[in-house]
């Protein structure tokens, strides 16, 4: 079930990603948010250009990657990253941008190491502590992932991208009912976007209540989006039916 959490969520975790800076602006009719694949990749290109008129751009780099992340293409995310990281090797948002890089393209363990080098115990950045329990999570080590979360809310208390990725990290050990009271904390914060959103209606129509997490699945995005993770909601639940067994598995374990 963690590739289904994945795929479904990928559209939105990075889209907020993108900084400002050397983006050129202009050329986009509308914004990356609501982007479809085919202005995604005309968005990355223009954004590749500017990128490869100046390679040493910091923004412009960590602009070019995260659009290569999100139209898949994530080993040219990850030459990108690299080439940023030596061009800025104690910049702490490069290295968690390198760190995210190496994660989307399986190199877990490295991303591990390069997020965590990019802490400093004195200055502990949210955001970086959020990052490493994610790597953790995909490395099946769920209770130190919990704990980085943990440590994140410390910092930063409610923030609901943090609140979303413990409760996926539930979600993912099959505990449905705790990843959605997480989940719904995370949406009723200030500034939940719509992957938080997607994550609930995930974690919702698990349990066999597709009506309302199609509702939840539509809010927020545009049509063809809304349509696009709804229908991937219907997959997943006519897999040899898989949330039935998902909430079989969590009431064995309450």
């Amino acid at each position: 079930m963690a590739i289904l959490a994945v795929t479904l969520v990928s559209c939105g975790t990075q889209k907020k990603e993108l900084t400002t800076g050397s983006i050129p602006s202009a050329n986009f009719s509308k914004p990356v948010q609501s982007m479809n694949a085919t202005e995604l990749s005309a968005a990355a290109e223009s954004i590749g250009k500017a990128y490869e008129r100046n390679p040493k751009d910091r923004a412009a780099g960590l602009n070019y990657a995260n659009m290569l992340r999100m139209t898949g293409r994530n080993n040219q995310a990850l030459a990108v990253m690299q080439q940023v990281a030596i061009n800025f090797p104690t910049d702490r948002e490069v290295l968690a941008a390198y760190g995210k890089s190496q994660a989307a393209a399986g190199q877990l363990e490295q991303a591990l190491s390069t997020i965590t080098r990019a802490q400093t115990p004195d200055r502990p950045d949210w955001k970086l502590k959020s990052a490493e329990g994610a790597i953790l999570d995909q490395l099946g080590r769920a209770g130190e992932a919990r704990q980085r979360y943990r440590e994140a809310l410390d910092i930063q208390p409610n923030e609901s991208s943090v609140l979303s990725n413990l409760g996926m990290s539930y979600l993912l050990n099959k505990d449905l009912k705790t990843a959605e009271t997480y989940l719904r904390s995370a949406v009723g914060q200030p500034g939940a976007d719509s992957s938080v959103r997607q994550n609930l209606a995930l974690a919702v129509g698990l349990q066999g209540r597709f009506p309302e997490a199609e509702q939840i699945a539509r809010q927020e995005l545009s049509p063809d989006q809304a349509e696009a993770n709804v229908k991937y909601l219907r997959s997943i639940m006519s897999q040899q039916n898989a949330w039935q067994k998902l909430a079989k598995d969590d009431k064995a374990t309450n």
